[in-house]
């Protein structure tokens, strides 16, 4: 049951360079776990102390922002693909 989830450019050094990591998990919190597991030190950079995904870190579930879903709570299934986006902040 393989979720692929796309990791954005300030991350892959953890991941060792690589943009796309398959793991497995039926929530996005498993998913955020086996990352973890996989390459340690994600998961600090994706979630806060309190545990919850970090303001400035957006994640879509099959393009699905999971702010509007059930967040940690997120469902997933095989063929899931997951993408992790930082915050672009910018101004003039």
């Amino acid at each position: 049951m393989a979720i692929t989830v796309r990791i954005p450019t300030p991350l892959r050094r953890i991941t060792g360079g690589q943009d796309k990591v398959d793991v497995d998990g039926t929530d996005l919190q498993g998913i955020v776990d086996a990352l973890e597991s996989a390459h340690p030190g994600i998961k600090e950079r994706i979630c806060g102390e309190d545990g919850q995904i970090r303001h400035f870190v957006n994640v879509y579930v099959n393009g699905e922002d999971v702010r509007y879903m059930d967040g940690l709570g997120t469902a997933t299934k095989s063929g899931d693909e997951i993408s992790i986006v930082p915050a672009v902040a910018g101004g003039c």
